[in-house]
């Protein structure tokens, strides 16, 4: 009995030994990993079309991180579902800091909420950096035949109460944050209006610019049509006036009070990257600010906010709380 005991306590220290030599060894692997990263092409994956906010910042990243890393850098978009193929890809991808995604916050807070079938879950991912973030631009075109007199957001709510169900608005997709945002204007303004969805933000706003729909909570890529004449800014999502648009009132200022709506840019990872690696990687994208150019040209698509892994995280968790409440109020689901 004595010696069964004696055995089993020698194979239990053994087994432990040998899962701590397995622990060391995996560390030790990862930091090798960590101090060879990058020794070959980087890809970063972008689940919206070319052209898109989200794409011209993975660009930017792109050029930034080919200089400063010495490797290949290529964008990949794998556009579609509210950015739930790009994302998806991402997530199913080695963890070797190899394959980044670019994404929306829309991706990360809001479709594994909505999407009753959704193939990744925030828990996939690492937090690298954000990178932008910006306002919506509510917008109308200027000279729709519903549209051409509205020219502050209580025109619009005057209008949409006189037509009640027939304005329409567009967005990138069922479930992103544009189409979120507006139904919190619906719900604040206790009007009505219909939601149409398109493959991506830049459809949603040809489809503003043709006429197709009504109104829109557009992206900064909305400015210059702003300022050609072809669209009309009514006000901006966010608590203060975005500094491209200096004229035009924030949805507080225009009656709303707490309206205070944003949408970020960021970089992630899967989940299980060595946090080396994570760290290089989010030290390669915040020395941007060091780089004029690409500051320049991000500075178009919204305020450069870089943040490291943990303040990253810390932030999707608490918008990921803000939005459910948004979700589950207004009772969004999608298949």
């Amino acid at each position: 009995m004595s010696a069964k005991r004696t055995f089993s306590r020698r194979q239990l220290m053994a087994a432990a030994l040998a899962m701590t030599a397995a622990g060391l060894a995996g560390q030790a692997q990862a930091q090798a990993q960590a101090q060879a990263w990058p020794s070959k092409p980087i890809r970063i994956v972008v689940g919206f079309p070319a052209g898109s906010s989200t794409d011209s910042v993975a660009r930017v990243l792109a050029e930034h991180l080919r200089a400063k890393l010495g490797q290949t850098v290529i964008v990949e978009n794998k556009p579609g579902a509210n950015g739930v193929l790009g994302v998806t890809e991402v997530a199913r991808a080695p963890a070797d800091g190899y394959t980044i995604l670019a994404t929306n916050s829309s991706s990360m807070t809001v479709n594994p909420q909505v999407y009753r079938k959704i193939s990744y879950k925030l828990a996939d991912f690492a937090p690298v950096s954000m990178v932008v973030s910006a306002p919506f631009v509510l917008t109308v075109n200027a000279t729709g035949e519903r549209t051409s007199a509205v020219n502050t957001v209580a025109d619009l709510v005057a209008l949409a109460r006189a037509l009640p169900g027939q304005l329409t608005y567009s967005s990138g997709g069922p479930g992103n944050l544009a189409h979120l945002g507006f139904e919190m204007i619906n719900n604040r303004a206790g009007i009505k209006t219909i939601h149409v969805p398109y493959k991506g933000g830049v459809a949603a706003q040809i489809g503003l610019l043709g006429k197709e729909v009504d109104a829109q909570l557009d992206t900064p890529i909305a400015v210059p049509f702003v300022k050609a004449g072809r669209l009309k800014a009514l006000a901006v999502t966010t608590a203060k006036r975005w500094h491209d648009l200096p004229t035009v009132p924030t949805l507080i200022e225009a009656g709303y009070p707490g309206f205070d709506v944003s949408f970020w840019l960021g970089v992630l990872v899967p989940a299980q990257t060595p946090p080396a690696v994570i760290q290089a990687l989010s030290n390669a994208i915040r020395s941007v600010r060091e780089d004029a150019n690409a500051m320049k040209i991000l500075q178009l698509q919204g305020t450069v906010e870089l943040n490291d892994p943990a303040a990253f995280a810390a932030q999707i968790r608490t918008e990921s709380a803000i939005w459910g409440e948004v979700i589950r109020r207004e009772n969004i689901q999608i298949d």
